[in-house]
């Protein structure tokens, strides 16, 4: 059953450590546990928190070249990235399990020889209950990520309501938007890596078009948590900060409850209180009485794309 009591949410706003994907999932642990034990029951985690998010590196790839160093600079990024099965994933569900929280992971995610920018969702005691792939990778992110496909665009339910995450830029694509709004999202989480000044004013509005709590989670992220060699164009002083926070807490009317904090590592909380989504819906469901079926129609492929798929075979 979702409850219809109000109760305490949290984004973190952390730097992940990018060099030691193990560790990573130790301290996100150690917050879960530290949010869980300030009261939070829904937690939100940055985009590319596990496997971590390689700001200002180039890998080594001007147009029509890749250089041997950014070859090797991909075989490290690989090798930090995690694996649903390894132990990484194993330590948050152990964390979520223990807390009986609900949280939203962002990873780099390996499969094959292709790397996935990932959000996880993690159910209590259920652990693992879902995934969402990053459809669209931003600029140069389309050269280390492999894009998604529709068959990991499901919301979950959980005992806090309907849970959906789009990550970053996908939270600019309309269409993707008001697939999340159709399938009644009521806390619409967005793990990002975008700091700028811009980034709370779209949360705002995605708040207020969905009717829906808005949690987005940035890192706060400086030079120091990359090894010395770590190709940056943003310099090599350890205090330079590669992304400011500016995680924040929104309800279904706008209103900012927590948030934008861009000074330090941190957790944000704010109280939700689930009656405020159909509260904010009776003027405005922009998947229900607001739409205009007759007029638009969106068809969504939420079916898995494989390259390669096999039929018939041997006798026995």
């Amino acid at each position: 059953m979702t409850t219809t009591r109000p109760f305490k949410a949290a984004v973190i706003q952390a730097s992940s450590i990018p060099s030691d994907s193990i560790e990573c999932a130790l301290k996100a642990a150690s917050l879960i546990r530290q949010a869980a034990s300030n009261g939070a029951r829904v937690l939100v985690f940055p985009e590319a928190f596990l496997g971590g998010y390689p700001k200002g590196n180039s890998f080594g790839s001007p147009i029509g070249l890749r250089k041997p160093t950014g070859r090797d600079a991909y075989a490290t990024y690989y090798r930090q990235a995690i694996s649903l099965d390894g132990e990484e994933v194993e330590i948050i569900k152990e964390a979520t399990a223990e807390t009986g929280t609900v949280v939203v992971m962002g990873c780099i995610e390996r499969d094959g020889g292709t790397l996935y920018c990932t959000a996880l969702y993690f159910n209590a005691e259920q652990g693992l209950v879902g995934k969402h792939r990053k459809l669209m990778p931003t600029a140069g992110e389309r050269l280390i990520w492999g894009f998604g496909d529709g068959s990991t665009m499901q919301a979950v339910d959980t005992a806090y309501g309907r849970i959906g995450a789009v990550i970053c830029w996908e939270n600019y694509m309309p269409m993707l938007r008001m697939h999340m709004y159709s399938q009644g999202v009521s806390i619409y989480c967005a793990p990002t890596a975008d700091d700028r000044d811009t980034w709370l004013p779209s949360m705002r509005h995605i708040a207020l078009e969905g009717r829906c709590f808005v949690l987005t989670a940035c890192q706060f992220l400086r030079r120091g948590a990359y090894p010395k060699d770590f190709e940056c164009s943003l310099g090599d002083d350890p205090q330079t900060v590669l992304m400011r926070g500016g995680s924040a807490i929104i309800d279904p009317t706008g209103a900012v409850l927590a948030g934008p904090d861009f000074e330090e590592e941190t957790i944000l909380y704010a109280d939700i209180d689930p009656v405020m989504v159909p509260r904010g819906k009776f003027d405005f469901d922009a998947s229900g009485h607001y739409a205009r079926p007759d007029v638009f129609q969106l068809k969504v492929d939420v079916g898995a794309k494989k390259a390669v798929s096999t039929t018939g075979g041997r006798d026995a």
